[in-house]
């Protein structure tokens, strides 16, 4: 059985992050995965109706796990609360890769809802910590493994892995 992949679709060119750009990751896999149609694109922003370009946002309180719960809250540097359309963006991110078979997620790091690493520290300062955004968590609340872009060959490795336990 073929792994499939949800992938941000930031790190597949598409220009939808907030600031109206794109985060390439040319990497031969994902091309090669492209191909082998492994891969689930997605923008949950997009997917939830948020506008690109749209105001940067972080997490305030905790992480998107503490987000899920409402123990914390998503802000967008405006002071606006946009915690309800993150956690939708969340939710429709799962229902994507549910839907679509995917066992693993490659998501951009430090974002409010895919950071699987880490996330900015809620005041706007260009500081991060470690912790994951509300996408990133609840994907892993239901067992999709989730990597960032830095950890495409971790993620390589472990499809590989995956694919010989499947045969």
């Amino acid at each position: 059985m073929k792994a499939k992949i949800l992938v941000s679709a930031c790190l597949m060119g598409f220009k939808v992050r907030y600031n109206g750009r794109d985060k390439p990751w040319v990497a031969a896999a994902l091309e090669r995965w492209r191909q082998e149609q492994r891969l689930v694109i997605h923008c949950p922003e997009l997917a939830a109706g948020m506008d690109t370009p749209r105001l940067p946002a972080e997490l305030a309180g905790g992480d998107g796990s503490a987000a899920l719960t409402g123990a914390a809250c998503i802000l967008e540097s405006d002071g606006s609360d946009v915690t309800q359309p993150y956690l939708l963006a969340a939710w429709l991110a799962l229902k994507a890769a549910q839907e679509n078979g995917c066992q693993f997620a490659l998501l951009t790091d430090g974002s409010p809802t895919c950071g699987s690493q880490k996330i900015y520290d809620g005041h706007f300062r260009g500081v991060t910590i470690p912790g994951v955004g509300v996408a990133a968590a609840l994907l892993r609340q239901h067992g999709i493994e989730v990597f960032a872009e830095h950890q495409l060959p971790g993620l390589i490795s472990r499809i590989e892995e995956f694919e010989q336990e499947e045969r």
